[in-house]
């Protein structure tokens, strides 16, 4: 404590022992001694200020000056005292604790007894509530050593820099200009960069996706026009055109952008895949490999035509797609495999002579209808037993006209490349390159010996190196039918009825094209040995109920069990060829 006059001061706890020390301000009178320094002074001890207590002041020994002495030093004194005897830890554990300040601290005395002071950072009376105050270091008169810009904080003080200025602010010029603003500045630059660059990457992502959907739609657009849409749209009436054109998208969607999984097949023209129609339409979409400019014109002109057939045994054209380089074609969807895959199976039995029969009708009257009934004649250039879609009655229904021409009516033959199947090519058309019907009636007579064999055209050897064809023929001429029939054929077919389909065929596969019957003509014969088979079952039908003789003639037995007998060859033939003055 400093005082000079009349001071007051508290004391924390009641003692006994005062330590009451005198100490001069100034240095030079440091040394208290003789008749120079007057002291006078009087110290009292009042008990109840820190623990409430009423009581009464303990006087201290007065210290006085002889009259005598110099004049009076004003002293400023310090008291300095210790609380009780007991250590700061005993004190407090016995609950009368002299330290009642929030920031003081309690210090022990190697003499006995305890002190209370202040924390660093405060200042006041320790032995009260809240009696440590906080100190405003940068407002003292001395202030703390900053150079800065000095911050008060409870118990401490900051010393931070100017704004605008790093360094170490305790230290005389220790802040310099800072480089923050124009870090910031090059961030925000960098940032702004980064935004615009970002920007310009997703504007370019944009437009590049723009650009190649325009390219596409140019594309899509030249191809149509190549493919000749634009004349399709001519030929065909305006709604069937609309109805028939489709997009490549919907397409894409339907067979799931041709996955291999929709693959139904590989033709001699293209790959066939299952597809899907937005109106729940199964179809089958060929899709060709490549594409003849010169015949893109021929290509729609078929378009054109199959777009207006309409008959049973003609699998039916829905439309096609114009917009890629190679046009595709959307057929409806046939589910029962073909001929082939009924015929060449390793079982015993396949098809029944009756529905060979009636497939090989089937085929004959499509044929028919497309060489004579439309209004260009339509000859399909490849037909054969895997181009022969069944329905699931087993229906016939020709397909996969990718080679087929169109030929006015009154025009007989057209010159073009050649294209077939080995095994069912016409060998006239073949050699002269000169396309009529009678190369699809040679080709149907093939199918005919194959439904009577079930043998492969083009794989056949005989054992003496013939094919299929000139095999069938030699045994025919030859009256030896029988080595060749199928087993089941000879058991199920009626009498005469396989040697007249094989007259038939033998005239179909005649080298001479002029010298083959029509297929309008074949189509007569056909349903003219069916209605007699149909006539010779009813009869029979009717002959079961009659009374049977006990035991038959042999030449009866030998009649009716001999499915091979050539005996009607001739007169049979003699009937054919007279039918053939029918028009075409």
């Amino acid at each position: 404590m400093l005082c000079v006059g009349c001071c007051y001061t508290t004391v924390a706890e009641d003692s006994n022992s005062y330590v009451i020390k005198l100490v001069p301000l100034d240095e030079a009178n440091s040394t208290l001694s003789g008749p120079r320094v007057t002291v006078n002074a009087t110290f009292l001890v009042e008990k109840g200020e820190y623990w409430r207590r009423t009581g009464y002041a303990i006087p201290l020994q007065k210290y006085a000056a002889t009259p005598e002495s110099a004049p009076k030093v004003p002293t400023h004194t310090v008291v300095n005292w210790m609380l009780g005897n007991s250590s700061c830890a005993e004190a407090l554990k016995s609950g009368d604790f002299g330290c009642l300040g929030d920031n003081s601290d309690c210090h022990d005395d190697p003499r006995g007894g305890y002190a209370c002071q202040c924390q660093p950072g405060y200042q006041g009376n320790p032995y009260m509530h809240n009696g440590c105050q906080d100190i405003d270091e940068c407002t003292q008169p001395d202030p703390p050593p900053c150079f800065g810009r000095c911050i008060n904080t409870v118990g401490l003080y900051d010393c931070i820099c100017p704004s605008g200025t790093v360094g170490n602010p305790r230290v005389k010029d220790g802040c310099a200009p800072s480089k923050l603003k124009f870090s910031g500045l090059v961030i925000a630059i960098g940032v702004s960069s980064s935004i615009v660059i970002l920007l310009f990457v997703l504007a370019a992502v944009v437009i590049r996706r723009k650009v190649r959907a325009q390219k596409a739609k140019r594309r899509k657009e030249y191809f149509f026009k190549q493919n000749r849409g634009l004349l399709l749209q001519q030929l065909v009436d305006k709604d069937i055109a609309e109805r028939m054109i489709f997009s490549l998208e919907e397409l894409e969607k339907a067979t799931n952008s041709f996955d291999e999984s929709r693959k139904l097949g590989d033709g001699g023209h293209g790959t066939v895949y299952k597809g899907i129609l937005s109106d729940q339409r199964i179809v089958a979409i060929k899709r060709s490999r490549y594409a003849i400019k010169r015949e893109i014109d021929d290509f729609i002109n078929e378009v054109a035509i199959l777009s207006q057939v309409n008959h049973r045994n003609v699998v039916k054209l829905f439309g096609c797609c114009l917009e890629t380089e190679v046009p595709l074609l959307i057929y409806e969807f046939i589910s029962n495999g073909t001929p082939h895959d009924h015929l060449h199976v390793c079982a015993p039995q396949s098809l029944s002579w009756k529905e060979r029969m009636r497939i090989a009708l089937e085929i004959a009257r499509s044929l028919a209808y497309l060489h004579s009934a439309a209004s260009v004649s339509i000859i399909h250039r490849d037909i054969k037993t895997t181009n022969i879609l069944l329905d699931d009655r087993l229906i016939a229904k020709i397909s996969d006209f990718g080679a087929s021409r169109g030929m006015p009516i009154d025009q007989t033959a057209v010159t073009t490349t050649i294209q077939g199947t080995f095994g069912y090519l016409d060998p006239d058309y073949y050699q002269t390159s000169r396309l009529t019907e009678k190369s699809d009636v040679y080709s149907f007579g093939v199918i005919l010996v194959e439904l009577l064999t079930r043998r492969r055209p083009s794989s056949y050897i005989s054992p003496e190196g013939f094919n299929l064809v000139s095999q069938f023929v030699l045994l025919v001429n030859g009256d030896r039918l029988c080595d060749m029939l199928d087993p089941q054929v000879t058991e199920e077919a009626k009498e005469g009825e396989a040697n007249e389909v094989a007259a038939i065929a033998v005239m179909c596969l005649n080298p001479k094209g002029e010298d083959r019957p029509t297929m309008r003509q074949v189509e007569t014969r056909l349903e003219a040995i069916q209605s007699l088979a149909d006539n010779t079952g009813s009869n029979q039908a009717t002959e079961e109920h009659a009374v049977r003789p006990s035991h038959p003639s042999v030449e009866e037995s030998n009649a009716t069990t001999s499915a091979c007998n050539l005996s009607r060859q001739y007169s049979m033939e003699d009937e054919f060829w007279s039918s053939m003055s029918f028009p075409r």
